[in-house]
């Protein structure tokens, strides 16, 4: 993706790395889209969406962040936005190149935090 800058692509890796979202779901995303509603509550920690339980709010926040930082977009259909989300195609690169085996040092989740919360540049 010679399009995007490193900072963008590194910033994008932080925030699916320091999700609660899993790598299973992200590779579904890579497929097909996928409804709030099956990743939020009971259905997405036990689809193995999540690592916990989400509400509703908590996984549409989550969700919505992945989208600031450009790795998730909204379904789209032809009555207008869904609930469902897939992967852009930065989410696309990110996800291919991410090492899923590594653990998130708590450097990563700290950094993670001060961007999202703090709207640090990163």
């Amino acid at each position: 993706m010679a399009y995007l800058s490193s900072r963008s692509y590194r910033r994008a890796a932080l925030a699916v790395r320091c999700s609660p979202l899993t790598s299973y779901l992200f590779e579904r995303l890579r497929v097909q889209s996928v409804p709030l509603l099956a990743i939020a509550g009971r259905p997405g920690l036990q689809s193995g969406y999540t690592r916990c339980e989400r509400s509703v709010v908590q996984a549409e926040d989550d969700l919505v962040w992945l989208i600031q930082v450009g790795v998730l977009r909204r379904e789209v259909d032809g009555q207008g936005i869904t609930d469902s989300f897939r992967l852009t195609p930065l989410g696309q690169a990110v996800v291919s190149g991410v090492d899923w085996r590594q653990p998130v040092t708590w450097w990563a989740r700290l950094e993670h935090w001060a961007i999202r919360r703090l709207r640090w540049p990163g």
